[in-house]
């Protein structure tokens, strides 16, 4: 283990993370809202909408990242829609993630008891009332198991985002292994960079739900 190639490194390797963290951020953001939208259509059964949202659901789940990245970077300058790299890196993120997120909501919204609905619709709450003031606080604390498996889940499937040569902290590590063969080293490095971004983002997640779930059910 040679430490000064390590040292060497380090710039490019603090780019990278710096990248990585950014286009994780934005993907999980863009995905929590489309996953919240997705998954209200279909819980209230919104004619259309919801049956648009159930196809992109299946759609989006049952197709890898990669091919929605190859169909995004290179079909698409094909029909006259010409993007960044990174940019197609965050609609991807946001598409193959919103449709994670929304079986993670439907999850929690669905344990939701069917007497809360009816009572709020006896009160004469509307749909829009009905989401937010009875189901998505409690859908909510319900859903964040299955919504910090997903956010942990997008953060390392930025590692796909070296196929369309987005420079992450996997692309900076192969572009690195290829150039001068240390292996070693730089996947040392990748392993510790992404082992920084991830413990802290499970340590959070974690007080997250219990102090969510015990403010929605007192327990």
């Amino acid at each position: 283990m040679n430490w000064s190639i390590i040292q060497q490194a380090l710039p490019l390797f603090a780019h990278a993370f710096g990248l990585t963290i950014w286009l994780s951020l934005i993907g999980i953001i863009g995905s929590i809202i489309v996953g919240i939208i997705a998954s209200l259509t279909q819980f209230f059964k919104i004619p259309v909408i919801s049956q648009i949202m159930t196809a992109y659901v299946e759609l989006a789940r049952n197709t890898p990242l990669l091919i929605q990245l190859f169909f995004l970077y290179y079909a698409f300058p094909v029909i006259g829609i010409k993007m960044s790299a990174e940019v197609c890196g965050i609609i991807g993120l946001i598409f193959l993630g919103g449709a994670y997120m929304a079986e993670g909501f439907t999850g929690g919204f669905n344990g939701i008891s069917t007497s809360q609905i009816n009572s709020g619709k006896a009160l004469g709450m509307s749909r829009f009332q009905l989401a937010r003031y009875v189901v998505f606080p409690q859908g909510f604390a319900l859903s964040l198991p299955a919504l910090t498996a997903n956010i942990i889940f997008l953060i390392k499937e930025t590692s796909i985002f070296s196929v369309i040569a987005i420079p992450e902290l996997t692309n900076t590590a192969l572009d690195l292994i290829g150039m001068y063969y240390r292996s070693n080293e730089y996947l040392l490095m990748l392993v510790i960079a992404y082992a920084i971004i991830l413990i802290p983002v499970i340590l959070l997640l974690t007080w997250l739900e219990r102090r969510v779930r015990y403010g929605a059910f007192g327990n």
